[in-house]
């Protein structure tokens, strides 16, 4: 994959990828993070690709414009944690915490958001844990192993080996956001699918969901907007 400028205002960065599955090229702009892809078949020539982008430019343009801004955490920044926002504040304290809306970073922290960062990591591990443990005693099943990442496709998997995982982003979910994905995932040790057996054991371990599952639909994405470098 390269990178490639289409001049104009403003400036829009174009990162073209050759694939052989390919048929047709197609641009994409990420809801996420409002990157643009342009995808051609293999063997197609750049010029003739960055042509079609430039035909695209002012569809580009506009796509671009309405990705929502990504949020920086950093001093002041107001950051989602359990479900409410919370402001970002160095404070005389010995480990970052969460107290009455804020988040407090040792005032020695050099990187404020890799400082919350850690603790969101810690925090959701926590929550993910006791939420498995106590569903995965509901069910009478037990996991092998629990890992979090930082997934852009899914909020939690289950392997055939028993092997959960977790996006760490949950704990910026509301509460019950967070335990119905636990519950759904912990589902999956009796049903390796997603039948009316399936969904079954996910009522009696969690109840009606459907709020939680609107949650994610229309608000997850918004979790991974936020960055913690700096």
């Amino acid at each position: 994959m390269a990178e490639h400028i289409l001049e104009g205002d403003p400036p829009v960065a174009v990162t073209l990828r050759q694939s052989r599955r390919a048929r047709r090229m197609t641009l994409r702009v990420s809801s996420l993070d409002g990157k643009v892809t342009l995808t051609v078949p293999a063997g197609m020539s750049q010029r003739k690709a960055l042509a079609f982008a430039r035909e695209k430019a002012g569809w580009l343009r506009r796509h671009v414009g309405q990705t929502p801004v990504e949020t920086l955490v950093a001093e002041e920044a107001e950051v989602p944690y359990r479900g409410a926002l919370h402001v970002v504040r160095r404070a005389d304290v010995a480990a970052v915490r969460a107290a009455a809306g804020v988040i407090e970073v040792p005032a020695r922290s050099r990187a404020v958001g890799r400082a919350v960062e850690a603790f969101f990591k810690a925090s959701a591990r926590d929550a993910l844990s006791e939420a498995s443990n106590r569903h995965a005693r509901a069910l009478g099943r037990s996991y092998t192993a629990l890992a979090l990442r930082d997934t852009r496709s899914r909020w939690g998997s289950c392997t055939e080996a028993g092997r959960l995982m977790y996006s760490w982003r949950l704990i910026m979910a509301p509460p019950r956001v967070l335990d119905y994905v636990a519950a759904h995932e912990v589902a999956h040790l009796a049903e390796m699918n997603h039948s009316p057996a399936f969904w079954a054991h996910v009522t009696d371990l969690f109840g009606p969901c459907e709020r939680e599952r609107a949650w994610l639909r229309h608000e997850g994405l918004a979790l991974h907007r936020v960055r913690f470098a700096g």
